[in-house]
């Protein structure tokens, strides 16, 4: 019960800290940050396996 009160009190500006909103774009922004890094890692592997085409324009 005192963290529903804290977590309002914080919604509400009457203590200091992230709002509920904050916190949940924050672990939004974790996930996409975390499925991005994902995607990268595996387009970096598969990089590895494709030929390099040299380029014919100097």
């Amino acid at each position: 019960m005192r963290k529903w009160v804290r977590r309002e009190e914080r919604d509400t500006g009457q203590r200091a800290g992230p709002t509920s909103d904050q916190l949940a774009r924050l672990k939004e922004l974790e996930r996409e940050n975390r499925e991005l890094r994902q995607a990268n890692e595996i387009l970096r592997k598969a990089s590895a396996f494709l030929p390099r085409r040299r380029s014919t324009a100097l």
